[in-house]
């Protein structure tokens, strides 16, 4: 099945923005988020994970988690979460690669299932969805980082990959198409749109559209075949920068965009692109760059412009974290008078005593790692940021493209977005594989 897709791809890729299109329907999106989990399995066992089916399916379900909660396709909201913990772990005892288990990631998940020991939360909170809901994505880090940890990956493997992690963000562009209404019926302000988003979360959606982005460069840089169509891929990626913009949620278009220009500098360097040609792409992509910029500008009347510059409707500065900064300042002077953390979960409601406006989770992985884990948050994160730079040394410039480029967007993403869905955590883990089977070319 997976390379009856992979032969395919152009027809799989209208399957998908037919599946956006259904998405809109009654009874698809619950049928999808139940297919989803089901065939994966099922394709995991048969094959053993020859060649790297969990690898494959797993990026497939980090890909179409926001687009199957955008339609309300899974009974539980964590599902997709889940869905890479349990193929991840399939992988590793059907697969008949022998795995190097890492030490550091098996105690990085021990250390974060302490901080429960202190979770308390208010009369009628659940307990569970506290720890579900702050754990599931570091939690599903470990278990990728475990599986990836210097890890070879064929080359073809890991481009399979990233194509079956686009496939469903072809759908999730499709379904905001259709639940957008006319962009003149629309009023535009300089706050997250979810008009634009198809009425789901703005920052998860620019998220999942920002790593389109990144992947579409990918296929384009390396000219690795997609639609089959250079000027077809172009127009893809032009799709998902627009409709990424249209969303105003800044954090997902940049960590996109810083990506792309590390993925390309690198990429170059590799492939020894000389200044004329490199120049000659420069002007290209900055000429579509600032024509889909002007085209969505023009199209909010100027609120895309006030939005970046952190200026509201009338044009006056104001907060341009949108809150975020007050949330980080709590966060650091609890984990000052808490050094041993106030536990998992908690952070929300110690922050409705301290700023009564302020109800909701982080949105920074750095500050609720710091605050609800004290001085064992502090080492987790030191953990998490040095272990994939050993990898980014030893490896050459195509290696490095894609670890330096992975590490960006969890980074970013993580202090913008803390790890509500999968993203951040499976793509983390992509920056300690070694990519196999490439040829070194002039």
């Amino acid at each position: 099945m997976i390379e009856k897709i992979l032969n395919n791809k152009l027809l799989f890729i209208g399957i998908h923005i037919v599946f956006g299109f259904l998405g809109t329907l009654p009874l698809f999106p619950k049928l999808y988020g139940s297919l989803v989990i089901i065939i994966p399995v099922v394709l995991i066992y048969l094959s053993q994970n020859n060649n790297e089916e969990a690898f494959i399916l797993a990026a497939y379900i980090a890909g179409a988690e926001v687009f199957i909660r955008m339609t309300k396709g899974f009974i539980l909201y964590e599902t997709g979460k889940y869905g890479v913990i349990l193929f991840l772990v399939l992988g590793i005892l059907f697969g008949k690669y022998k795995q190097v288990f890492s030490l550091q990631y098996i105690f990085y998940i021990l250390l974060l299932l302490l901080g429960i020991v202190f979770t308390q939360v208010p009369e009628g909170e659940s307990i569970r969805k506290a720890i579900v809901f702050n754990l599931g994505g570091p939690i599903g880090l470990g278990i990728a980082a475990i599986y990836f940890y210097k890890r070879p990956i064929k080359k073809q493997e890991f481009f399979n990959a990233l194509f079956f992690m686009l496939l469903p963000l072809f759908s999730m562009v499709t379904y905001m198409y259709f639940k957008t209404p006319d962009l003149k019926e629309i009023v535009f302000h300089s706050e997250a749109n979810f008009v634009t988003s198809g009425g789901f979360g703005p920052n998860q959606v620019a998220t999942a559209i920002g790593l389109g982005m990144f992947v579409l460069v990918v296929f384009i840089a390396s000219k690795t075949k997609l639609s089959g169509f250079l000027f077809l891929d172009a127009i893809f990626l032009i799709y998902f920068s627009y409709r990424g913009l249209l969303t105003f949620s800044r954090g997902g278009i940049l960590a996109a965009t810083i990506s792309i220009i590390l993925f390309l500098f690198f990429y170059s360097l590799y492939k020894k692109v000389s200044i004329k040609i490199l120049t000659k792409y420069i002007f290209i992509g900055g000429f579509f760059l600032v024509a889909i910029w002007l085209y969505t500008s023009n199209i909010t009347g100027g609120m895309l412009d006030n939005r970046y510059a952190g200026r509201n409707k009338i044009g006056v500065k104001e907060d341009i974290t949108s809150g975020r900064l007050d949330i980080i300042q709590v966060q650091f002077n609890n984990f000052l008078e808490y050094p041993l953390g106030i536990g998992v979960g908690n952070g929300k409601y110690e922050r409705q005593k301290s700023i009564g406006k302020v109800t909701a989770a982080s949105h920074n992985e750095v500050g609720r790692l710091l605050e609800e884990h004290g001085i064992i948050g502090f080492f987790i994160l030191i953990m998490l940021l040095t272990v994939p730079l050993f990898n980014f040394l030893r490896g050459d410039n195509f290696q490095k493209a894609f670890i330096i480029s992975f590490y960006v967007i969890w980074f970013l993403t993580i202090n913008h977005s803390a790890m509500r869905i999968a993203i951040p955590g499976f793509i983390y883990a992509l920056s300690l594989i070694r990519i196999t089977d490439y040829e070194e070319e002039t």
